[in-house]
């Protein structure tokens, strides 16, 4: 569970930090249902742009921001529903919309639920100590966006090999970057370059996402909620909601589920991750292009226990369809052939690479379980196209210019030709087994204990049920934090 012990002196100052940077702190209830922030709040953000470095875009860390780039409020959870004649299955697929949070990624609010529990606590010392955000691109760009709005000084851990772009918006916003040898297969070195941080910097404090039960609990309460928003929205009459599929990242994102399936009883949850390093579906090693998401680890903010199936995808379809989505010819055969209509086309910008594969494993997903149109699937993008402009250019030079022919055979195989090979349902067995591999991560070489291990499936009332209740508990110390400063 997450620590909440209360360390005065610190909070203290913490509070006097805030009150000087004019610092005011959502609750996870704002997040939920940001309808019911102060207006004295919303008349400030009439004038801050989506992802202008103000401490009032703190209240922008949601799902229901109104999609615009400055002066934006708050609606309906941001979402798009994909078309049978794209997706090639009767059942409804819905994916929320990552965009339109600041940094465009809803990773801001996996680290602020990191962050903000040691925060109001004062476990965590903002005037002193250097926040740390180790990740394979879209936390880390979070957690420093987050830092800085918060006056604290964020320290960025990526791979090199990750996208440009993360990079050059990262030389703005963070005190210090670290970059790592390899890809998003390569956690490992990630964690570690952490451990070395822990001890030779002794005012470096790690918010690991792989392991802070912040961010499970954030996804949990925060996604959770949008998504069943967004699935009561569209459901009609008979509709039924079968459950959702993310790909494992940090696997955060996979607590919306446990809310879901809390919802309603019946839906099931899938977690994908790259053929190209089955790690949960073959205990496999390798590396993949799928940026965003990581692998040879099992993380342990992952609830195995409630997982029902696991899903392969390989990473030659996302690159495929990152083209068949952006390109010119791409979208002139989406328009021509698929009979997609221009909003719908454009719609398809909203997904970054692991979007895309997520979108693939609600397809497999729907195959599988041969759902039909009255079922709905969730997914998330967790960001768009903005932050793999660069993966294009670099697709054309190595295999050329994109034509119509290129796109129907991508369309055809990548898309329309997903089937359920790759692919596993959970039993009890099949569930622990890929648990114990936790073992190896979060025992042997990060310090966690075998009894913690054991607590999460033997005891999940001291893990991940006792963490689903401490919101509330966050919540008052957030507003007893905001009391303090006097800024409301």
């Amino acid at each position: 569970m997450i620590d909440l012990k209360v360390n005065p002196a610190v909070l203290e100052k913490n509070v006097r930090r805030a009150r000087e940077k004019g610092i005011i702190l959502p609750t996870f209830a704002w997040m939920r249902d940001p309808e019911k922030i102060p207006d004295t709040i919303k008349q400030r953000l009439l004038t801050v742009g989506l992802w202008d470095l103000d401490p009032v875009n703190l209240f922008r860390i949601t799902w229901k921001n109104e999609p615009r780039e400055s002066g934006g409020l708050f609606g309906g959870p941001n979402f798009i529903e994909l078309p049978p004649a794209l997706t090639g299955v009767a059942a409804r697929i819905i994916c929320m919309v990552g965009k339109y949070f600041p940094t465009g990624c809803h990773k801001v609010g996996a680290a602020f639920g990191c962050l903000v529990p040691r925060l109001v606590t004062g476990q965590f010392d903002a005037v002193s100590q250097k926040a740390v955000w180790p990740s394979t691109g879209n936390y880390c760009r979070g957690g420093a966006f987050n830092s800085r709005l918060l006056a604290v000084d964020a320290v960025a851990v990526l791979p090199e090999g990750m996208s440009r772009e993360r990079f050059d918006w990262l030389k703005t916003v963070a005190a210090e970057i670290i970059a790592t040898p390899g890809t998003e297969s390569n956690v490992k070195e990630i964690f570690d370059k952490v451990h070395e941080l822990r001890l030779t910097r002794k005012d470096a404090v790690i918010f690991n996402q792989f392991e802070e039960m912040g961010n499970y609990l954030w996804h949990y309460s925060v996604t959770g909620g949008a998504i069943a928003d967004a699935f009561e929205r569209i459901r009609g009459r008979d509709g039924s909601f079968a459950g959702v599929c993310f790909s494992s990242g940090s696997s955060g994102t996979l607590g919306s589920g446990d809310y879901l399936k809390q919802r309603y009883p019946y839906s099931k949850i899938a977690v994908g991750e790259a053929l190209q390093c089955p790690t949960i579906l073959n205990n496999g090693f390798g590396a993949h292009r799928i940026e965003g998401i990581g692998d040879k680890h099992i993380p342990w903010v992952h609830n195995v226990k409630n997982t029902d199936l696991a899903i392969a995808v390989d990473d030659r379809d996302t690159l495929a369809l990152l083209r068949l989505f952006n390109e010119e010819a791409g979208k002139q055969f989406l328009a021509e052939e698929a009979g997609l209509s221009r909003e719908q086309i454009a719609d398809l910008s909203l997904m970054g690479i692991s979007g895309i594969a997520n979108l693939l494993c609600c397809v497999k997903f729907a195959k599988y379980y041969e759902l039909g149109p009255h079922d709905v699937v969730a997914t998330a993008l967790t960001d768009s196209v903005d932050m793999y402009r660069s993966r294009l250019q670099e697709l054309r030079e190595e295999r050329g210019p994109y034509r119509m022919v290129d796109a129907a055979a991508d369309f055809a195989a990548s898309l329309l030709g997903e089937g359920t090979d790759n692919m596993r349902e959970l039993d009890y067995p099949g569930r622990k087994r890929i648990h114990n591999l936790k073992y190896y991560t979060w025992v042997e070489q990060q310090g966690r204990t075998t009894e913690e291990l054991d607590d999460q499936w033997y005891r999940q009332e001291k893990s991940f049920l006792g963490v689903q209740r401490q919101v509330g508990q966050i919540d008052s110390l957030i507003e007893n934090f905001n009391r303090r400063t006097g800024l409301l």
